[in-house]
């Protein structure tokens, strides 16, 4: 008997409507041609759903969300009508908070993991000039960044007198038990990955010369380390890391860091990929994973039908590879490979991507990506 899988869609704001509407295109025909079963659970929300109800999303959106096999995530965040900012909740947090932070903590997706390899075909925006600078072969690393306290906590608070904000603090939390899994995490992911002609490692990036929590971030990593002879270990503080990122990315292959340094370090590194078009984010823990483009809802090209939809629909494919592992069935496993093998066709083939990969005047629609992937996907299973 077929399983039937469950796919909770968060389509958020912006270009998250619009690249999530594309990567369910590309999932259903996924579906068809390797005969899986898929059913999608679209919840809206975000920042623009609370501007118009008062709260992030609908009633009981959070079980919806832990019943489903996976979650797809587009984007959070939307400018405030009178240009303050971004639209926060009264309480002070972002608007649409549940579906992104709140999932993370609810659900327990502690680990935050975000391949980064350059795919043949990609070129580079350095200085508004579309180039290649990095060789493919020479970008290809995953970061495992702890995904749920730091700076993230929620600890912290703002000092008021006479209505003026005079002292604001975010108290940062670095916990063993938390260290520890994300720890255990990253080896693995180390273990699993092919190993290279510089053989494996695990790379930690702290700033352990001035801050406390880093001192135990990076004594677990040593102690936990231990149980994995065969990976190499290395240190290095997170403002050096930044330099040899971009002058040498092929240093590194499996990079931990704690929550805010490895959110920083991961948008730095999106750029030896192609940038946030390219990139994916996968939140994960023990039961429940939850998969996006890392790109936000960028509202000076919302509606336009010009976002890159292959964040998502890569992201797409890494939600299907996770949920094989999770439920044993190697079809998804085949469906995800094959969504990942139909896009970097489209790269190679260069004649229909976005605004961000090619120059404008070539460049194609949010939707003519996804038909294009979709048409590679085809004749993949047909040839």
């Amino acid at each position: 008997m077929t399983k039937r899988y469950k796919i909770a869609l968060l389509p958020g704001d912006g270009i998250g409507i619009e690249v999530i509407a594309q990567a369910r295109r590309v999932l259903e025909a996924a579906a068809e041609l390797d005969r899986i079963e898929l059913e999608f659970d679209e919840i809206p929300g975000g920042a623009q759903y609370y501007l118009e109800h008062g709260v992030d999303w609908p009633e009981g959106s959070r079980e919806r969300c832990a019943a489903a096999d996976a979650i797809m995530l587009g984007a959070i965040g939307w400018p405030a009508p009178d240009g303050s900012g971004t639209i926060l909740r009264s309480d002070g947090k972002m608007a649409g908070w549940e579906a992104i932070v709140g999932n993370r903590a609810k659900l327990e997706l502690y680990a935050n993991i975000r391949p980064v390899k350059l795919l043949p075909g990609v070129q580079h925006m350095i200085s508004g000039t579309h180039r290649q600078i990095w060789e493919p072969e020479n970008v290809d690393m995953v970061f495992v960044r702890e995904n749920s306290e730091d700076l993230y906590a929620g600890i912290g608070g703002t000092r008021t007198i006479a209505g003026t904000p005079q002292v604001a603090l975010d108290t940062r939390v670095i916990t063993r038990q938390a260290t520890e899994r994300i720890m255990r995490t990253a080896f693995e992911e180390a273990m699993a990955r092919p190993a290279r002609t510089r053989g494996r490692r695990v790379t930690c990036v702290v700033k352990d010369n001035v801050l406390q929590g880093c001192r135990l971030f990076t004594g677990v990593f040593h102690e936990i380390g231990q149980d994995y002879p065969d990976v190499e270990r290395d240190i290095v503080l997170v403002d050096a890391f930044t330099q040899w990122l971009v002058r040498y990315p092929e240093l590194y292959d499996v990079v931990v860091a704690p929550n805010m340094f490895g959110d920083i370090i991961t948008e730095l590194a999106s750029v030896l990929q192609g940038g946030v078009g390219m990139a994916v984010g996968c939140n994960v823990g023990d039961h429940h994973g939850m998969f996006e483009p890392i790109h936000g809802s960028a509202p000076r090209i919302a509606g336009q039908d010009k976002a890159n939809p292959l964040a998502a629909i890569l992201a797409a494919a890494h939600a299907l590879k996770w949920m094989s592992g999770r439920h044993a069935d190697p079809t998804l496993t085949v469906a995800g490979e094959r969504i990942d093998t139909a896009v970097q066709s489209v790269l190679r083939e260069g004649r229909t991507l976005t605004y961000d990969l090619v120059p404008a005047a070539q460049s194609s629609s949010t939707s003519a990506v996804a038909t294009a992937v979709i048409i590679a996907m085809k004749a993949d299973h047909a040839g």
